[in-house]
């Protein structure tokens, strides 16, 4: 395992050969270090709300709605082709290492939901597709597609945020103090987005995920030798993310314009990982500001 830390962020890469890799390393770890923890037995919390048609998953540890601690919630959002169900066990394994220690200093809460096109909310399945030599599997859309998935989910994520405290205090009982958002692969690049996006969420762990969309695609789209042209990559689209993509923004200032800014954001990338190179994101990593706190 690498680790690279510098002062204004953790990077951690490590050598899978796969996104399987990195997501069964978190499920164990969790699992691991819950066993280890204080050796108690507890029964994690699930709760789901339908906020503007989209299911709301809430894990706690409990009746949380009058402790006097501050509350944090943390989004954790899943990869491609993935869903909020497949993530469950790691969403219950957050809540009981958290709460298996004794110097606990504010409730947190673990918040899933599925990606648009994904899970309960799959609706053309070939739109979650990569670009393939094998003609059934193939989507020529998968820039376009890709990207308009994790760019709706970081709304979704801020909208939730809008939402969430009415449905969870509907007569006003707490108010949440930090919001954060973690993911993995698709769910790391949303992450990205929202980090850049949303003012409100102060801490990320996008993990494999890239926070430069057009580097990550032109690498994959080297590889499998698909043109940097239209229709794979139409003008609008390309517009698009030069003015919207986290790599578009003041990261390198450290003025207000930067998003970034005052955020902490723990990276973890594969270190061999073909799919999402690190080389895609380690160039806007080691140039950000991210300030004192970073």
């Amino acid at each position: 395992m690498h680790h690279h830390h510098d002062s204004q962020a953790s990077l951690v890469c490590l050598d899978s050969e796969s996104q399987w890799f990195v997501n069964r390393f978190f499920c164990c770890m969790y699992t691991h270090l819950q066993a280890i923890s204080c050796g108690r037995e507890m029964t994690v919390q699930k709760e789901t709300h339908v906020i503007g048609g989209v299911p709301v998953h809430v894990y706690s540890s409990g009746s949380y709605s009058d402790s006097s601690k501050p509350l944090a919630v943390l989004f954790f959002l899943h990869g491609r082709n993935g869903s909020a169900e497949k993530i469950d066990p790691i969403a219950r394994q957050i809540i009981s290492l958290v709460y298996g220690r004794d110097d606990i200093q504010r409730d947190l809460l673990i918040v899933t939901l599925d990606q648009r096109n994904h899970g309960q909310r799959i609706v053309e399945p070939k739109a979650n597709n990569g670009w393939s030599k094998r003609a059934e599997n193939n989507n020529d859309r998968h820039a376009v597609d890709m990207y308009s998935i994790q760019a709706g989910t970081a709304r979704d994520v801020s909208s939730t945020i809008d939402f969430l405290p009415s449905y969870l205090f509907p007569r006003g009982e707490r108010e949440v103090s930090d919001w954060g958002v973690a993911g993995i692969s698709l769910g790391g690049h949303a992450s990205w987005i929202v980090l850049s996006q949303d003012h409100r969420v102060k801490t990320g762990i996008p993990i494999i995920g890239c926070p430069d969309y057009m580097k990550l695609m032109r690498q994959r789209a080297q590889r499998k030798h698909i043109p940097f042209t239209g229709p794979y990559f139409p003008p609008n689209l390309v517009k698009l993310i030069e003015r919207w993509d986290p790599a578009s923004t003041l990261y390198k200032t450290m003025e207000d314009g930067n998003p970034f800014l005052g955020k902490k954001i723990l990276v973890l990338s594969g270190g061999s990982d073909e799919l999402v190179p690190w080389e895609a994101s380690k160039h806007l990593l080691r140039i950000s500001r991210l300030g004192n706190w970073g």
